[in-house]
């Protein structure tokens, strides 16, 4: 019997497709999910000196906030 993806919650379906990896059903189902969930802003790359620390101070400071609220 072939389990009901859209059923399962995220966790569910990142557990399935880790445990069978050989499942495509599985892993276009994950795909799908993950990728209809994103969102769509997207950014250009840093080209100078300057937005290149600047990024990296961000995402630092994402990270110790990420540590600071588990």
């Amino acid at each position: 019997m072939k389990p009901d993806f859209s059923k399962m919650t995220k966790a569910e379906l990142r557990a399935y497709v880790v445990a069978h990896p050989d499942s495509q059903a599985a892993f276009d189902a994950f795909v799908d999910r993950f990728t209809s969930e994103a969102s769509p802003g997207t950014f250009s790359m840093p080209r100078e000196q300057a937005e290149i620390e600047e990024v990296t101070k961000l995402i630092q400071q994402k990270v110790q906030q990420m540590k600071t609220n588990q």
